[in-house]
């Protein structure tokens, strides 16, 4: 009896460490929200300077770090860096807006410089016509086959708000479903 218990407990311990494996393994492998390639420049990054590491982008004020595929942007006293951009540039025109290419920089904090490139690559500013890396077209294509949209965000807040709306009805649980009195 005493045998079969001790059994019992080394099996329980063996799964329950096997299944804890399992757990980790899961929570380190996912599928990334951002349709982007490590250290690619993006589809929608202007062709022909494959060798760069930052994009400024004049009209939002934003860098774009290409071997992290992070945004870089000052927010609530700090420079942040993010996959997305912050919610003020949610609706921003990435192929269509006009990216600074930052050649003359390698290191690891490109908005050392922001007060010279503000003044010198205002909100507006046009440089040579640029091409971007990927067709416009498989640009939306990814968006829509990875919900990468810029303005995907938003709408997910809404949804979340009206299902937390629903969920907090004040007739919730009377009984009549908002059918009258019965």
């Amino acid at each position: 009896m005493k045998t079969i218990k001790l059994f019992i407990i080394a099996l329980l311990f063996f799964a329950a460490s096997s299944i804890k494996a399992q757990v980790s393994v899961n929570v380190n492998i996912g599928t990334p929200k951002v349709n982007v390639n490590i250290g690619q420049p993006p589809v929608w990054g202007p062709a022909g300077y494959d060798d760069v590491e930052y994009y400024y982008l004049p009209d939002i004020q934003v860098y774009y770090d290409i071997r992290l595929s992070q945004y870089i942007y000052f927010g609530n006293g700090q420079w942040i860096r993010s996959r997305s951009l912050p919610r003020y540039c949610r609706n921003y025109d990435l192929y269509n807006g006009y990216k600074v290419v930052l050649t003359d920089y390698h290191g690891h904090a490109p908005y050392t410089y922001y007060h010279n490139h503000k003044v010198k690559y205002y909100k507006g500013y046009k440089g040579k016509p640029q091409k971007n890396r990927g067709e416009y077209r498989e640009y939306q294509e990814n968006n829509n086959r990875y919900n990468n949209d810029n303005r995907r965000d938003d709408r997910d807040d809404r949804r979340d708000d009206h299902d937390n709306h629903d969920k907090h009805n004040k007739h919730e649980g009377k009984g009549n479903n908002g059918r009258g009195r019965h």
